[in-house]
């Protein structure tokens, strides 16, 4: 059957990294995927023609989709926005929530060609390999209530953080059977000295453990866990936390890699239905100059066609042209360092479909 694929290139540098990656998804569907892609609209660029950052348009092509590749929304264009529901954010948080993408990946990588861009010393990050499960639908990013009043005369800002037992158990499954997969060690983060939330989480994940007994568990609050990231980062395997946990700790694993710009991310509902998208933002500074990073996106393909679409034989494809540009010493601005051939962000798109041609 054939699939169908979305693309949303977004804002800011999207629309850029977005079209190397469906270069490479092309090269994918003349070596035998069956998928049909077409185009939507989401942030900014959903706002600017459309009135909303999430177009009913857009979610109803999202809906229908196998998989979703997206670029960045954002940029300072939107910034001013006082209808904080019309913000670009809020078209990829909608899209999350609508298609109940609760469990996301974010590998922290380090190609070995690569030790050197890292600003940590290459012995602490040479063969680096993090898989952090973050939930992505629940937690302070969407408990209610939430907002700005007035109180006793000043205004005065509130979020509340709420999980459930069966959403806390939903994404501690797919981290555990990850380990699994890996090196059978699962690292729970949590901040159960003080938040009653993750007192909750906690207990679920102990739980839990009996159903895998071939996977060492661990737990570590999360001030913790960003020191060990920067002293000891291969200590971990597979790293499980909350919403907003995991939106800090993952960027942080990933400039451990030598750049954000290298690292893909996946988002999943219980039917495989995927998101995919680089882990870095809009960047609209560098915007239309060919100086963004495009590894991660076509790199997020490579993880679509492993989790969403079936074809890890395409996937590792992938993943081996990208391993082979990196050998010829082809950087992009962000992991360039002397000794390599700095390109644009077209050059180095080309460069990996070349090379996926001859893998």
């Amino acid at each position: 059957m054939t699939k169908k694929i979305l693309v949303l290139p977004g804002d800011g540098i999207g629309p850029e990294i977005t079209a190397e990656a469906v270069k490479v998804l092309n090269a994918c569907r003349e070596a035998g995927l069956d998928a049909e892609l077409e185009e939507g609209l989401v942030g900014g660029a959903g706002y600017d023609a459309e009135g909303h950052p999430l177009p009913e348009s857009t979610l109803t092509k999202a809906k229908a989709a196998d998989a979703i590749l997206l670029g960045a929304v954002g940029g300072p264009k939107w910034d001013t926005l006082e209808d904080l529901s019309m913000r670009p954010e809020k078209g990829l948080l909608g899209l999350r929530k609508n298609l109940n993408l609760f469990g996301n990946l974010r590998p922290a990588l380090l190609y070995p060609q690569l030790a050197e861009a890292s600003t940590l010393k290459p012995e602490v990050v040479s063969g680096l390999d993090i898989m952090i499960v973050r939930e992505l639908t629940g937690g302070i990013y969407f408990g209610q209530p939430r907002g700005i009043e007035e109180r006793d005369g000043e205004r005065v800002g509130y979020n509340t953080y709420v999980y459930s037992e069966s959403e806390i158990e939903r994404i501690g499954r797919v981290a555990f059977e990850m380990a699994q997969k890996r090196g059978k060690k699962l690292c729970s983060v949590d901040k159960a000295n003080v938040l009653e939330v993750t007192i909750l989480w906690r207990e679920v994940m102990n739980r839990l453990a009996p159903e895998y007994p071939d996977v060492e568990l661990s737990h570590m609050y999360v001030d913790n866990a960003a020191m060990q990231l920067v002293r000891a980062p291969k200590q971990f395997d597979v790293v499980v936390t909350g919403n907003m946990f995991g939106d800090i700790l993952s960027d942080a694993a990933a400039m451990l890699t030598g750049s954000i710009g290298m690292l893909p991310s996946a988002s999943l509902n219980e039917h495989q239905q995927g998101m995919y998208e680089p882990c870095h933002g809009s960047a609209p500074d560098i915007a239309g100059k060919g100086l963004a990073n495009p590894l991660a996106t076509i790199l997020s393909v490579a993880m679509m066609l492993r989790y969403s679409l079936g074809e890890p034989g395409l996937a590792e494809r992938i993943e081996r042209a990208v391993g082979k540009v990196l050998d010829q010493g082809l950087r992009t601005a962000d992991i360039a360092y002397p000794g390599t051939r700095q390109v644009s962000t077209s050059e180095m798109g080309g460069a990996v479909l070349a090379a996926f041609a001859d893998a």
